[in-house]
C-alpha cells in the first residue's frame, strides 16, 4: 500500500493547482464564478484524499461532521439574503479561523500530554523530541486563529446590527496592548514548558484580543476588517498545516492569506488610511463636525424620468440601500431603456461601498449587468463633471462631500465619489436617515440634488414606467 502516500501527496498538488487558478479566475467578474467552481472542486479532492492518509481514526466522526457542515453550509447559502450576505461571510471567515485554532489546541494539548504524561515527564518540549519550529507554529496559528474567530463573530454582530457599530471606553488601546501582551507571555510560556494552564491562559487571551480589537472599529471600516479577517484565516490554517505536515492546508492558507492581504492593502489605500489606523485609531479627526445648511429638495418620479431621458451621460451609483431593497433587476432594467434611447450609462463603484469587499460588483453580476459598464472610482470620477444625471441609489458616506471639505468629520480624508461634481444629482432614499458612519451628507442638501424619496426598487420600477411613458410605450 505504499501507493497511498504518493497518490494523497498527487491529489493534494491537483488541489493547489485548482485553488490557485480559482483565485486567479475570481480576480474578473466574467469568471468569478467558474473561479468558484474550481475552488470548490480543490477542497473536494484536498477532502476525499485525506482520508487516505495513513493512521487516520475516529472516521464515523469526522464523516457525520463533514455531513452536517455540508448540509447546513448548503441550507443557509440557498437562504441568505444579498443583504445579509456581508454577516455570512464574516462568520465564514471565523469559523476558517476557529478551525485552524481547534487545531492548535489539539496539537498544543497532545504535546502537552507527551511532556507530563507517564512515571517519567520530562521538563519541557524540547527533552520530548518535540520539533521547536512545529511548537511555535502551532502557537502563532492558534493566536492569530482565535483572533479571527472572535473577531469575525463581532463584525458579524456589527453587520447584522445586534451591538453598536462602535463600543469605546478610556484607555482601551492600552487595556487591548495589555491583553495582546499577555497573549504573547502566555504563548511563549506555551512553548518553553507547554503546560495545560498556560495553554488554557493562552487561548483565553487570544480570544479576548479578538474581540476587543474590533470593539471599537466603526462601521464605515468594516469591509477592511473583513477583508483582514480573511487574510489572518489563511495565515492560521498555514501554519497549522505544518503543525500537522498537511500541504494542501498549507498552500490553500498561504494562497488565500496572501489574497487576503492584497486586498486589505488595496480597501485600506482606497479609504486613504492605513491598516494600523483602522484596527488602532478611530477614522478621522475629532471634534465638531460642520453644521450642513439648507434643506432636502424632494422631487418627483415623472420629473427625474424627464431629465433622464433626454441626458446623454447618466451615472449610476449604486449603495447598501439597493442591496436592502434587492433592486438590481430594476436597476438594470432602467439601465436598458436608457441604452435604448442612446443614453450613455456607467455604474460608478466606490471601493468600500456596501458591507463587504466587491458588494456591488457581486449585486449588479447578478443582475446581469456587462461588466464593461462598471467603472471603478479612480476611472469614473474625472468624469462627474461632464455627467448630465447621476442616480444615487441608496449609498451614503461614500458620496459624502464632507470627506474633502470638513476636517472634523469622521470620515475626512476618505476617497469618495465626486457625484456633486455631476450637472444634477438624484438620489433615491427611503427617508431623511443618515449612513453607516452615522453623519449628515451634505450632498443631499446641494443645490443641484434633488431626493427621490421611497423604497428603492419601487422608486426605480417608477422611473422605468415613466421612461417607458416619455417613449409612447
Amino acid at each position: 500500500m505504499s501507493w497511498l502516500p504518493l497518490l494523497v501527496k498527487a491529489s493534494y498538488f491537483v488541489a493547489a493547482l485548482l485553488f490557485i487558478l480559482g483565485i486567479k479566475r475570481m480576480a474578473s467578474p466574467k469568471t468569478a464564478a467558474s473561479g468558484i467552481r474550481w475552488a470548490g472542486a480543490g477542497m473536494l479532492v484536498a477532502t476525499v484524499a485525506t482520508f487516505f492518509l495513513p493512521d487516520m481514526h475516529n472516521i464515523p466522526l469526522i464523516l457525520a461532521a463533514v455531513v452536517l457542515g455540508t448540509v447546513v453550509a448548503w441550507w443557509s447559502g440557498k437562504r441568505v439574503a444579498m443583504t445579509d450576505m456581508p454577516q455570512m461571510v464574516a462568520l465564514y471567515n471565523g469559523l476558517g479561523g476557529g478551525s485552524a485554532a481547534a487545531i492548535g489546541a489539539v496539537e498544543l494539548l497532545k504535546f502537552s500530554a507527551a511532556t507530563h504524561a507517564g512515571p517519567f515527564p520530562v521538563d519541557g518540549a524540547a527533552a520530548a523530541g518535540i520539533p521547536t519550529t512545529a511548537l511555535v507554529l502551532a502557537v502563532v496559528g492558534a493566536l492569530i486563529g482565535s483572533i479571527s474567530l472572535t473577531g469575525s463573530v463581532i463584525a458579524w454582530a456589527k453587520l447584522d446590527g445586534r451591538m453598536d457599530k462602535r463600543f469605546v471606553f478610556p484607555g482601551q488601546q492600552a487595556f487591548n496592548a495589555l491583553v495582546f501582551v499577555a497573549a504573547l507571555v502566555l504563548g511563549a510560556l506555551v512553548v518553553w514548558g507547554l503546560d495545560q494552564p498556560a495553554i488554557i491562559g493562552f487561548f483565553v487571551a487570544a480570544l479576548a484580543v479578538g474581540v476587543l480589537m474590533t470593539l471599537p472599529i466603526g462601521g464605515a471600516d468594516m469591509p477592511v476588517v473583513i477583508s483582514l479577517y480573511n487574510a489572518l484565516t489563511g495565515l492560521a490554517v498555514s501554519f497549522e498545516g505544518y503543525v500537522l505536515q498537511n500541504e494542501a492546508l498549507i498552500i490553500a492558507g498561504m494562497v488565500v492569506g496572501a489574497a487576503g492581504t492584497m486586498l486589505t492593502q488595496l480597501m485600506a489605500k482606497a479609504m486613504n488610511r492605513s491598516i494600523a489606523s483602522v484596527l488602532f485609531g478611530s477614522f478621522g479627526a475629532s471634534g465638531q463636525a460642520a453644521e450642513i445648511s439648507g434643506a432636502q429638495k424632494p422631487i418627483e418620479a415623472g420629473d427625474v424620468a424627464a431629465m433622464m431621458a433626454y441626458a446623454e451621460r447618466v451615472v449610476i451609483v449604486p449603495g447598501y440601500g439597493l442591496a436592502v431593497a434587492q433592486a438590481q433587476h430594476k436597476v438594470w432594467e432602467l439601465t436598458q431603456v436608457l441604452l435604448k434611447r442612446g443614453v450613455k450609462v456607467k455604474f460608478a463603484i466606490h471601493p468600500v461601498a456596501g458591507r463587504m469587499p466587491g458588494h456591488m460588483n457581486v449585486l449588479l453580476a447578478e443582475a446581469g449587468v456587462p461588466y464593461d459598464l462598471i467603472a471603478d472610482m479612480d476611472d469614473i470620477n474625472p468624469e462627474f463633471p461632464t455627467t448630465d444625471v447621476s442616480l444615487v441609489i441608496g449609498a451614503n458616506d461614500v458620496v459624502n462631500p464632507v470627506a474633502k471639505t470638513d476636517p472634523a468629520s469622521p470620515i475626512y480624508g476618505m476617497p469618495i465619489l465626486d457625484v456633486v461634481a455631476s450637472k444634477n444629482t438624484v438620489v433615491i432614499k427611503r427617508g431623511k436617515g443618515t449612513g453607516f458612519a452615522g453623519i449628515e451628507n451634505a450632498l443631499f442638501y446641494a443645490d443641484n440634488t434633488r431626493m427621490l424619496y421611497g423604497d428603492a426598487a419601487a422608486a426605480v420600477g417608477q422611473l422605468v414606467s415613466e421612461l417607458k411613458a416619455v417613449d409612447g410605450h
